[in-house]
């Protein structure tokens, strides 16, 4: 049986690709809803732009 917690999977998109016309990456991670409940912002590396960017929780 699963356990019932606070913690979900959201994915992270490239905020800047788009300005760009580049494809956005993307990525999965996790988080706790109870505790964190605004919008997640991470830095994180872009292979499309070769640098590193914004990457921001989309729903």
């Amino acid at each position: 049986m699963a356990k019932k917690g606070a913690r979900v999977i959201i994915t992270l998109e490239c905020t800047e690709a788009k300005k760009e016309g580049k494809p956005a990456s993307r990525y999965t991670t996790m988080k706790n809803k109870q505790t964190t409940t605004e919008r997640l912002e991470l830095k994180k590396y872009n292979p499309f732009l070769r640098r590193h960017t914004v990457h921001r929780e989309i729903r």
